[in-house]
């Protein structure tokens, strides 16, 4: 058994860690398909909170007979903010690479991708990877169109 030693403000830093961590591995999830593991020691973790902090951050569930983050913990703004900057971050990345691997595909193939050393990929890659960062950059998606073939 491990036991650390923690500050009513790490603690409610670490209840805030916690928090972050089970919103990104379940809040994409069902009820039905949560990663239990992480809902469990989530709950572990904030039952083990002083009664002000657990009665600040939480409510008891009687139907998943767990402690829930209340509804104005889940829009603190200083977690707001920490979501937001990481969707922001993960949406421009997702965009680039995904675009810039799709360039490539079409340009070389499936076979040939297959085939390029990982630096060789890379090189190639890389400028399809920059011509899209400053796209975005400087417009946004001003610029991005869907065309529709048929």
């Amino acid at each position: 058994m491990i036991e650390i030693k923690l500050t009513d403000e790490q603690y409610e830093n670490l209840i805030k860690l916690v928090y972050l961590g089970t919103w990104m591995i379940n809040g994409i999830r069902t009820p039905d398909d949560l990663v239990e593991k992480y809902e469990d020691l989530a709950h572990y973790i904030y039952s083990h909170a002083k009664r002000e902090i657990r009665d600040k951050y939480f409510e008891f569930d009687e139907e998943s007979k767990r402690l829930i983050p209340t509804r104005e913990f889940e829009e603190d703004p200083e977690l707001d903010e920490i979501i937001d900057d990481y969707n922001e971050e993960v949406f421009w990345n997702e965009l680039i690479f995904r675009l810039a691997g799709r360039d490539l595909l079409k340009k070389y193939g499936e076979d040939a991708i297959r085939n390029m050393s990982l630096e060789e990929r890379a090189e190639k890659e890389y400028p399809l990877l920059q011509m899209y960062e400053e796209e975005f950059i400087k417009n946004g998606i001003k610029n991005l169109e869907i065309r529709r073939t048929n």
